[in-house]
């Protein structure tokens, strides 16, 4: 409580020992690095900035045109296009550096290998967190996501794990059968903490050219309309394993983040929506405190899980 007798509420939660202000984070690759948000965001409100995927050599992405409006959200074919490591130490780390937020790291791969070498070189780097995207092509098994595969996904934690200095954040694909059976080979794996979900696979064809929008075919597709498949897993995923897990898709407002909060998320991201609204996540985090005030919640850990029924 204040001197005034108002409750302050509080926000902090806590990622596989890492302290965050707050349980608003970044999606990989919808705020860069977060420099080309700080003139909109003040970084330093954030519980954490993610990054834009980061690979062991630069990646030239997929051909263009690779982002297109469909209802409800988008489709993107980006081919997670980056810098690579290099480039992210020399550059990224020490801007980041300046602001009073925790960084993960989205380190993507298309071998095993290629995970590896980024978690070694980033094991001396002022970060906080990794976030392996496993929704990246296994080029030794024909494109196939790393993530779809239960065996391959505790086969890529377990490899990260041994050589990784900082938590080890899984992204899960929710292009599968069973999320839980993917979650719980992350988690066997060794997986500190599980962040979902990924982008759901879509398409998009002009009618009128009779050809596909996407150079790529199809597409990654985020935005409000996935949010509904985003809950659900979130809901599963938290009741199959005891490690925390990050909840995204869709996720535009406050009331969103804390729907998946009650779902069992101990933190949340947002993507698409800073796309629309470049404020949006300075305004969820207010959006939250506003909420607990309201209902009387002295904690943000006492909203996890807390759906009645």
């Amino acid at each position: 409580m204040t001197e005034t007798g108002k409750m302050t509420p509080d926000l902090s939660v806590k990622i596989a020992g890492v302290e965050l202000k707050n349980p608003v984070m970044t999606c990989s690759g919808t705020f860069g690095s977060g420099e080309e948000y700080s003139e909109f965001v003040d970084l330093n409100g954030l519980g954490a900035v993610v990054t834009k995927g980061i690979a062991s050599e630069p990646w030239n992405g997929n051909p263009t045109p690779r982002v297109c409006e469909v209802t409800g959200g988008m489709l993107n074919a980006i081919g997670l296009q980056g810098p690579g490591i290099d480039v992210f130490v020399k550059r990224d780390i020490p801007f980041l550096r300046q602001y009073d937020t925790k960084i993960s790291v989205n380190i993507c791969g298309h071998t095993i290998e290629d995970y590896i070498d980024v978690t070694e070189r980033l094991a001396d780097q002022p970060v906080d967190m990794l976030e392996i995207n496993i929704s990246c092509p296994n080029v030794h098994e024909g494109g196939k996501a790393f993530g779809q595969d239960p065996a391959m996904v505790q086969k890529v934690t377990e490899a990260v794990k041994r050589v990784a200095k900082q938590p080890v954040i899984m992204k899960l694909t929710p292009n599968v059968t069973d999320i839980t059976e993917i979650a719980r080979a992350a988690e066997a794996g060794g997986a500190d903490a599980l962040s979902l979900i990924n982008t759901l696979t879509g398409m998009k064809i002009d009618i009128h050219r009779r050809s596909f929008v996407l150079a790529n075919k199809t597409g990654g597709m985020s935005g409000p309309a996935i949010k509904p498949v985003a809950v659900r897993m979130v809901y599963q995923t938290a009741r199959a394993v005891k490690v925390p897990v990050i909840g995204m898709g869709g996720i535009a407002c406050a009331d969103d983040a804390i729907e998946f909060l009650l779902a069992g998320a101990s933190a949340v991201a947002v993507g698409t929506a800073n796309f629309i609204d470049p404020y949006v996540t300075a305004e969820i985090v207010d959006g939250i405190r506003d909420y607990m005030l309201r209902y009387g919640v002295e904690r943000v850990t006492d909203l996890v899980g807390a759906v009645r029924g």
